[in-house]
């Protein structure tokens, strides 16, 4: 069953034209990964498959619902974790919970088992009381996206969800979305820079380049297309986009980067 379907889906920002022409579709519990260099578009796409930025031309459907015209009834079968810390610190996890099972309007009757059921399943019941700013980085991460699918969402967009975190932290974060995945059926949509992630994760992939989808495909499809031995997921990036394996994105974006990082630990 697809749950997301974009057809000719543009956005342009004056002369420039951010995401051009995009057309992909997703099937129900997919893993699907946007790859690219900075700038090359995938914020931008995800922005206008989550209603924050209205499209210039074409149309998308998620959930069965188009993104323009229904943006209220996509919202509430999607999750989203943004790259930014959307944790308040100087709240408690079950706080933070707390505010976001209010503001998905999660009956009051359900609130306490929805908040339980969640910290429980991201393995955060014993920090439950703690505040936030005294979490790991693996931890905030996980407690954010406990925040994006108290609702049960039927799809989950991650931008650049494990940014910052150290392996260890990287792994546990992956855990509990696979289980979340295996459990509920959940369609994760995820923007990475890390070409392992994406090939450990990923059920299929999309590289996007100035603004186009360069190349999709499954992780072992892209590689095997190269006719290279031992080709990497990294070789098919280079291979596809405008030059190289950086993410620096200019001084903006590797401040913005450091900054997430620092925060997280």
């Amino acid at each position: 069953m697809v749950v997301l379907k974009t057809e000719s889906l543009s956005r342009k920002f004056g002369d420039l034209t951010a995401v051009d022409d995009l057309n992909i579709s997703i099937d129900s519990s997919e893993v699907f990964g946007l790859l690219g260099p900075n700038g090359a578009g995938k914020t931008t796409a995800v922005k206008m498959l989550t209603t924050l930025l209205p499209p210039t031309s074409g149309r998308a459907w998620v959930g069965g619902f188009d993104v323009s015209r229904e943006a209220g009834s996509v919202r509430r079968v999607i999750g989203y974790v943004p790259q930014a810390i959307s944790a308040d610190g100087s709240l408690t996890g079950y706080e933070n919970l707390l505010i976001f099972a209010k503001l998905y309007d999660i009956p009051r009757s359900e609130r306490e088992s929805r908040i339980s059921e969640s910290l429980s399943f991201m393995g955060l019941m014993d920090a439950a009381d703690k505040m936030v700013r005294e979490y790991s980085g693996g931890m905030i991460r996980r407690l954010e996206i406990a925040q994006s699918v108290l609702h049960r969402p039927k799809m989950l967009f991650l931008d650049e969800p494990t940014i910052g975190l150290d392996p260890s932290a990287r792994e546990a974060v992956w855990v509990h979305l696979e289980q979340m995945r295996a459990d509920f059926g959940m369609t994760i949509f995820l923007t990475t820079h890390l070409m392992e992630e994406a090939d450990a994760y990923c059920g299929r992939v999309a590289i996007m380049d100035y603004g186009k989808v360069a190349a999709i495909g499954t992780p072992s499809e892209l590689k095997a297309s190269l006719e290279k031995e031992d080709a990497t997921l990294g070789d098919v990036f280079i291979k596809y986009t405008h030059g190289t394996m950086e993410s620096g994105g200019g001084y903006r974006e590797a401040r913005r980067t450091r900054r997430t990082t620092r925060r997280l630990g």
